[in-house]
């Protein structure tokens, strides 16, 4: 199964572009497709897929990250929103 299968089961495409810049984590995991207790233990080893930016006890993640895994790119962006 490919990324983007596996990120479907728990968002839609239309959902990851209509994302804010920065998400917290559990949004994140959503949009990858990434359990929740498996998303904080790979944001706590530094083994999460994507950048994870630590604010206090939050973790939060950016968009264009989500969208770059996920093979999102800026012309499918732009397409979607036209």
């Amino acid at each position: 199964m490919n990324r983007t299968a596996a990120a479907t089961r728990g968002m839609s495409e239309a959902e990851v572009l209509a994302l804010p810049v920065s998400v917290p984590l559990e949004l994140a995991n959503r949009a990858l497709g990434i359990g929740r207790t498996r998303g904080y233990q790979r944001a706590k080893s530094g083994t999460y897929p994507i950048a994870v930016m630590r604010h206090g006890v939050a973790y939060r993640c950016r968009r264009a990250d989500i969208l770059n895994y996920l093979g999102i790119t800026s012309r499918d962006t732009a397409a979607s929103l036209a």
